[in-house]
């Protein structure tokens, strides 16, 4: 009677190690009954979710860089007094969109008012001190090339969106294939064998769901990413065009012909 008690006394530690144990034996034997194209689909949806979580903290340090850098710049312009400043010291802003987007408005309105896109202290002093003015006319090169300028860094902060957007998209269907696939190989399984056994036909359902269940675990995170990352690159784009039309205002308030504009 003891000893049946004392082994009952130990079944409290089995209910405790078991379920973390047949859940590592259950996934390592589902995975080794997945047939061949399930574990080409795993393999493809691995490499899609490290690809994925890759781009995702990629584009999310980018941007985090490139908004300290567009506070800074909009700080520095702000402060001067000559909206030409910036660009005619040459102060770097690598890696602002702002910047980029002050950059060709500054060439355009130096090219406008001066004949050339190069900028130095005499060259400023020409613009300012003499009281140089360009016309209504010529302004709107200025704006065009800024609204290019807008485009480029909207491209360029856009880019390897589209491998998120893939995995949010192709990943689910990828696992659904699998599945597919590997419940066709178990119905063709039992048509051979003739009979109908269902624990001959569990561990390969098993293993054809695991790929739909992967599927999902690549493409939830892609999606919380994408839609976080996308939000932000849609609010840096409205500052550059913003700021574009704030920078336009100040040309036109500075640089062009008072009677032009009547």
């Amino acid at each position: 009677m003891s000893t049946v008690l004392s082994d009952f006394s130990l079944l409290p530690l089995l209910f405790i190690k078991a379920p973390e144990f047949q859940m590592a034996v259950g996934l390592m034997y589902v995975l080794g009954e997945t047939s061949f194209v399930g574990r080409a689909v795993l393999s493809t949806l691995f490499l899609a979710s490290t690809l994925s979580w890759s781009v995702a903290l990629y584009k999310l340090t980018s941007l985090r860089a490139a908004k300290e850098k567009n506070t800074r710049f909009v700080a520095t312009f702000r402060q001067d007094q000559s909206p030409l400043r910036i660009y005619e010291e040459g102060i770097p802003f690598d890696g602002s969109p702002l910047f980029e987007v002050y950059k060709a408005g500054c060439e355009e309105l130096c090219f406008q008012l001066l004949g050339t896109a190069t900028v130095d202290k005499g060259l400023h002093s020409s613009a300012t001190t003499n009281a140089k003015k360009i016309s209504s006319r010529q302004i709107r090169p200025i704006v065009t090339a800024m609204e290019q300028a807008t485009v480029e860094s909207a491209l360029q902060l856009e880019s390897l969106m589209t491998i998120l957007s893939t995995a949010v998209s192709g990943a689910p269907f990828l696992g659904l294939l699998g599945t597919v696939w590997g419940v066709m190989d178990v119905f063709a399984g039992i048509a051979v064998a003739g009979n109908v056994n269902l624990i001959a036909m569990a561990p390969g359902v098993a293993g054809a769901l695991t790929t739909t269940v992967t599927g999902l675990l690549v493409a939830i995170p892609a999606m919380f990413a994408y839609n976080f990352l996308i939000v932000n690159i849609r609010s840096m784009i409205a500052q550059c065009e913003n700021f574009a039309a704030e920078f336009s205002s100040e040309v036109e308030h500075r640089y062009v012909v008072c009677s032009d504009l009547l």
